[in-house]
C-alpha cells in the first residue's frame, strides 16, 4: 500500500491523478501542509466503516444469475413437539 500526498492545489489541477492514486492506496490532501482530507476508493472506505453488504443488494449484483450454486438436501425435518 502506497500513500500518496498533494497539496490541495495539486488536487485541485489534477484530481484525474489523485483518483488514480487511490488504486495503491489512501491519498490525503494538505491545505497549507498540513493534512485535512482524506481521498480513498469506496471499497476501501467500505472496509473501514464496516458497512455491511445486503443480502438483497447481494442478489441483486450483476451476473449473480451465471452462478451456479447446489444446495444439500435437508435432512433435519422438524418435528412436532412431544408434551407428554
Amino acid at each position: 500500500m502506497t500513500i500518496t500526498t498533494l497539496s490541495s492545489r495539486q488536487f485541485n489541477q489534477d484530481a484525474s491523478k489523485a483518483k488514480k492514486a487511490t488504486l495503491d492506496g489512501p491519498v490525503i490532501i494538505t491545505d497549507r501542509g498540513r493534512p485535512a482530507h482524506v481521498l480513498l476508493t469506496f471499497e476501501d472506505y467500505k472496509k473501514i466503516s464496516g458497512t455491511r453488504s445486503k443480502i438483497a443488494d447481494l442478489l441483486a449484483m450483476p451476473g449473480i444469475e451465471d452462478i451456479d450454486i447446489e444446495l444439500p438436501n435437508a435432512r433435519d425435518v422438524a418435528q412436532a413437539a412431544d408434551f407428554s
